[in-house]
């Protein structure tokens, strides 16, 4: 988390994004769900997608979440990459 400009939709979303779930003391529930890494990555990549979705529509409600696309990378390093596309909510 940046130590200032966290104001924005867009840098609420990539702190939201940022979270391991149980890591805000009096929110438990806000932050990806670690759980998810230990799955079979073809079952991984739904969830971490429908956990993410999840926190954007439940905790940033300045944006429309969009879409969620969720990148493994198993033949090198088994690395997940998340991507979110948003837009600002109308009105």
């Amino acid at each position: 988390m940046k130590a200032s400009g966290n104001g924005t939709p867009k840098q609420c979303v990539e702190n939201l994004l940022s979270l391991w779930r149980y890591e805000v003391p009096f929110d438990r529930a806000r932050g990806i769900d670690t759980r998810i890494f230990d799955h079979p990555a073809n079952t991984a990549e739904g969830e971490l997608r429908e956990n993410a979705l999840w926190l954007i529509r439940t905790y940033e409600t300045r944006v429309n979440a969009d879409r969620v696309e969720i990148t493994v990378n198993i033949a090198e390093d088994g690395d997940y990459y998340l991507t979110a596309s948003i837009s600002d909510r109308e009105g």
